[in-house]
């Protein structure tokens, strides 16, 4: 039997660096059951392992524990439950960071639940010994041509774990790269009774967990008729209003800002789309063209009509790479005869740096002139003699000292290029990484996850 008639999901974040307003707001200005956080993203996952390389204690979503220090008292006083895959490379680090928290916050009684088996860096010998070769599924490579440059490794994991944390009463459930939905399909599943075979009901909670992944990308932000949007300041984020029949209803709290109607819900719904029939997660198949939305009432889109079909036998790995070096600087160039001189002033940085030995071919270097169209080039037209433009130059390589040799041309065009060079105050660009991103498959007999609770008092 389900626990509830309807269950309340809300997400709160979008991507690591997102507002720590939005699940603030989300606690306090609402009903709520579950407030889920997606931090990660691909690039992210090879960030956070090059902090836990420094540092044992790092490699995962600092902002979450912050976040969770201000929520906390009145999350736990509303019985809301917070699931979120804020673990990254280094969960049981996350872990000891909340308890911390929840030990100077004095609330007691928190437990907090670890989703674990999704890093698979270590394993990468091994699996590659055992006959998984890992094939880039954009080009087909084999991943031994990379091996010794992968810097992270991690399976897309589903609600199967995190379900099981919710079966063990956690009040916190820190995963590390589960997909985005699935944080949403767990709770569902856990709250209505709704088994792996349910792929209706599956693929219906995996639509909802897609159009609340954004946080408030659904609710009016970044939205083409945003002149149409109120109070952007204030603008709420999502909240599911799920029943156990798989159809649900996408709102917000009540007297926040933003918007909520098909038109929000439709272009949320696109965002990252392959196959529109058969988006595939952990959990199950989710047939998007099965879709209904209407609207329901201010601020309030019904969704129903999903169907969903049984899951691949495969896991997707989001692995990472190191690929060379960058370095990208940027001058404002005035006009008159704007453009001219930006373009001339390109051409001088990488005259000077070959002079010294450091040339690069054309597929290495980056040249963009922002105010000239650059976002939308081939679509309208740029004008005719823009005022200013912003010169953005930079270059990419096998050679990390080369890249820095072009950085040391930048800024003395401000004295040595054309007139009305400025806006050079950031220093000399250095080189960085350049990250490459690997996608691949490995079957599901290959991974195992983990599920640890403890109680903090």
């Amino acid at each position: 039997m389900p626990r509830r008639d309807k269950v309340l999901v809300a997400n709160g974040q979008g991507f690591w660096g997102d507002s720590i307003l939005g699940p603030v707001r989300l606690v306090r200005e609402g009903p709520l059951h579950y407030l889920t956080l997606d931090y990660l993203a691909e690039v992210t996952m090879s960030i956070m392992q090059k902090l836990k390389s420094r540092d044992p204690a790092a490699g995962y979503a600092t902002d979450f524990v912050r976040m969770v220090e201000r929520v906390l008292p009145e999350a736990k006083a509303k019985g809301v439950r917070i699931i979120a895959n804020a673990g990254g490379v280094n969960p049981q680090a996350c872990r000891e960071a909340l308890a911390q928290v929840v030990k100077k916050l004095g609330v007691g009684g928190v437990r907090i639940a670890v989703v674990e088996g999704d890093d698979i860096l270590a394993d990468l010998p091994g699996l590659l010994a055992g006959g998984e070769a890992l094939r880039n599924m954009d080009d087909g490579r084999e991943l031994a041509e990379v091996l010794g440059r992968v810097s992270s490794a991690n399976v897309y994991i589903g609600a199967r774990p995190i379900v099981e944390a919710l079966a063990q009463d956690a009040d916190i459930v820190v995963t590390g790269r589960a997909t985005d939905p699935s944080l949403v399909v767990a709770p569902l599943m856990h709250e209505f009774g709704w088994s792996f075979d349910d792929h209706d009901k599956l693929a219906a909670a995996t639509v909802a967990g897609h159009i609340v992944e954004c946080g408030a990308q659904c609710t009016g932000g970044n939205y083409v008729s945003w002149r149409d949007v109120p109070d952007m300041a204030r603008i709420g984020y999502p909240v599911v209003e799920a029943a156990a029949d798989g159809s649900f209803v996408v709102t917000k709290h009540e007297g926040t800002g933003g918007l909520v109607n098909v038109e929000t819900v439709s272009s949320q719904l696109v965002y990252e789309m392959g196959d529109p029939r058969r988006y595939l997660t952990p959990d199950c198949v989710a047939d998007f063209s099965s879709i209904r939305l209407e609207q329901e009432g201010p601020d309030r889109v019904r969704v129903s009509g999903i169907r969903g079909a049984a899951p691949t036998p495969t896991y997707k790995v989001s692995i990472s790479y190191h690929d060379g070096y960058k370095a990208v600087g940027q001058l404002t160039i005035a006009g008159p005869d704007a453009v001219a001189k930006a373009r001339l002033c390109a051409e001088i940085v990488f005259a000077r740096a070959a002079m010294d030995g450091a040339v690069f071919a054309e597929e290495e270097r980056l040249v963009e002139l922002v105010g000239t169209n650059v976002c939308h080039a081939g679509i309208a037209a740029a004008p005719a003699e823009p005022a200013e433009v912003v010169l953005r130059i930079g270059a990419k390589g096998p050679d990390r000292k080369k890249i820095d040799r072009l950085g040391m041309e930048i800024v003395p065009l401000v004295t040595s290029g054309p007139p009305g060079v400025t806006g050079f105050a950031g220093g000399r660009p250095k080189a960085t990484d350049i990250v490459s991103y690997w996608p691949a498959l490995i079957a599901k007999e290959k991974v195992t996850t983990r599920v640890s609770v403890e109680e903090v008092k």
